[in-house]
């Protein structure tokens, strides 16, 4: 009996000793050396998100000796490449950037090739940047209280611009038009250089615009600044002051990147891709780098970025099926 009890427990030490073998072995192929990790941005190269991409990409590959690929699959508001990420294998060799739009396409699109709650694994909120409300210097309002008065004596009479339909900035007129009941027209460009040049040149009469690409022109006087959509002021712009504290209350509407990996991906290797970029993404290196772009490094734990994703998703879907948005 007790030579029966030791074999039973040396198959149980040998069975637990294999197990967890198994799932080192596991994270640490997911991670070999020389496999290539592909990071999936489903924009186009040169934009923001692309940049922050290849910035992490290079450290990356530096810091682990391994080839990181920046694979730019863009189409459909970024639908195509997520739906791409979500079906890769949740190996660790596969990463996704995404920014804010990635929690609105579900409530716009009819069908999304993914879920943004169970499809993926958070990994870090990598950045964020501020949006601000601009108009064109002939509207007479120097404070977004003024603004709110005028707009309600001229429903429907002024048009207001963005970079496309169901972007942030169009999502954030729609939300202040619900939180201070004004009727604004939509007029939707391709592209934020082209929607610029017209509120410069005074065919639309105001936008929310990132607040770096704001600021040469507010200075030069071709616009005028009013709030900016976050609940603190920004440190490019710390004489603008919040919607919040001009009365529309608990306005806040951030642009946000992030990074995730497809759903099953072990949480040792999110784990691993988490703790070499926190530490990235206060480099000075790369906080020079993302203020050429009008962002601030976040960082933080996979579990901050899964509650972000969750809130901005309710709170987006109630926003836009009030709006009465949805994709043609």
């Amino acid at each position: 009996m007790l030579v029966h009890r030791l074999i039973d427990c040396l198959v149980h030490s040998a069975f637990v000793a294999v197990t967890l073998f198994a799932a080192s072995f596991s994270a640490a192929w997911a991670q070999a050396p020389g496999r290539p990790i592909t990071i999936i941005v489903p924009y186009s190269p040169g934009t923001g998100i692309d940049i922050l991409a290849r910035a992490l990409g290079n450290e990356l590959s530096q810091k682990w000796g391994q080839p990181v690929v920046i694979d730019n699959k863009t189409g459909a508001s970024g639908n195509i490449g997520t739906g791409l990420a979500a079906r890769a294998a949740p190996d660790g060799n596969t990463l996704l950037m995404i920014a804010k739009v990635f929690v609105v396409n579900p409530s716009v699109f009819k069908s999304v090739p993914y879920d943004p709650l169970t499809s993926f694994a958070p990994v870090i909120k990598l950045a964020t940047g501020s949006i601000v409300l601009a108009v064109h210097p002939s509207v007479p309002a120097d404070t977004a209280k003024d603004f709110i008065e005028y707009a309600k004596t001229r429903p429907g009479q002024i048009n207001y611009g963005s970079p496309g339909f169901a972007t942030p900035h169009h999502l954030a007129m729609e939300l202040f038009k619900q939180a201070t009941g004004t009727d604004l027209v939509h007029v939707p460009y391709k592209g934020t250089s082209n929607v610029m040049s017209d509120l410069v040149g005074n065919h639309v009469g105001a936008m929310f615009i990132p607040t770096h690409v704001a600021l040469p022109h507010a200075v030069d006087k071709q616009i005028k600044l009013l709030g900016v959509a976050s609940l603190e002021r920004v440190p490019a712009a710390p004489d603008v002051p919040t919607l919040d504290e001009q009365g529309v209350t608990g306005f806040e509407v951030d642009l946000w990147f992030g990074l995730l990996a497809p759903a099953g991906t072990p949480t040792e290797v999110v784990n691993r891709y988490n703790a070499a970029l926190n530490d990235y993404l206060h480099s000075p290196k790369l906080v020079a780098e993302l203020a050429k772009q009008g962002l601030i490094a976040s960082g933080g734990t996979p579990d901050a970025l899964r509650d972000l994703i969750a809130h901005d998703f309710a709170k987006w879907a109630r926003i836009i099926k009030a709006a009465g948005i949805a994709a043609e």
